[in-house]
């Protein structure tokens, strides 16, 4: 089983139209960033499991924004998508690194996705024309690292010293990772632990690009398991991913 060209044209269709909901949510509420954060949140999430309800009934779903139900384990598709990844930068209305992220995964990997960076007027998918080509590696020059802005980590350090590179903070995990599928950046290494919602578009659509995906030690990440968190996580350039993972498991 794979995905339709319905199903990535819908991953893109649904992220695009939450991000929109969500750049009037941030009018409506701004001066309000506590109320901003909840109802980006709750508007979000209700308006994508409506369309995936009425649109894919048959396939399970998995949301940050709700109590992970093991029914979807029996379903050979099931949705998992972040109505606001970024919550915190979404509340400060002059920040873009912000997304939603809507993956389907079959098989344990995503196949389809889409991550919507709102704020950007930008949707990057897995359907034809979703993301931009990859420009070629140009060695010499500094790697950049991306790395949370609010929480660094030794990590990130590490591969921006042994990567003779520089690191780069953003916000969400979803702008981090469509940085580097955009060419504003070459490494996005994750060692704190993340839930599936986090990370399932955004790699979907980082594979599609031909980008490197998997966990910290080479391994592939696996998608929709009984217990939704995944430890680690590499999104990189593949010329970089021997000497990154290397780095991270040394």
């Amino acid at each position: 089983m794979s995905a339709t060209a319905a199903d990535h044209e819908l991953a893109a269709s649904i992220a695009t139209e939450a991000g929109r909901l969500l750049l009037e949510v941030r009018k409506r509420y701004a001066g309000d960033p506590d109320r901003l954060k909840a109802e980006g949140d709750l508007q979000s999430h209700h308006w994508i499991v409506g369309q995936l309800g009425a649109l894919r009934p048959d396939d399970g779903l998995l949301s940050e924004e709700a109590a992970a139900d093991p029914a979807r384990l029996a379903f050979p598709r099931v949705w998992i998508v972040d109505p606001l990844d970024g919550t915190r930068e979404f509340g400060e209305g002059d920040r873009d690194d912000w997304a939603v992220h809507v993956a389907l995964v079959e098989d344990g990997f995503p196949t389809a996705g889409a991550v919507a960076l709102p704020a950007l007027g930008t949707t990057l998918h897995t359907g034809p024309g979703g993301w931009p080509a990859l420009a070629p590696f140009a060695p010499g020059g500094p790697v950049r690292v991306l790395v949370s802005r609010t929480r660094p980590t030794a990590l990130a350090n590490a591969l921006a010293d042994g990567l003779a590179g520089t690191l780069v903070p953003m916000g969400s995990a979803g702008a981090k990772a469509m940085a580097v599928v955009r060419g504003d950046a070459e490494v996005y290494a994750h060692s704190g632990g993340q839930y599936e919602w986090d990370s399932a578009a955004p790699v979907a659509v980082a594979a599609a690009a031909g980008l490197h995906v998997s966990r910290l030690d080479g391994s592939p990440l696996r998608y929709n398991a009984t217990n939704p968190w995944l430890p680690d996580l590499l999104i990189c350039r593949p010329e970089l991913a021997g000497a990154a993972i290397r780095i991270a498991n040394g």
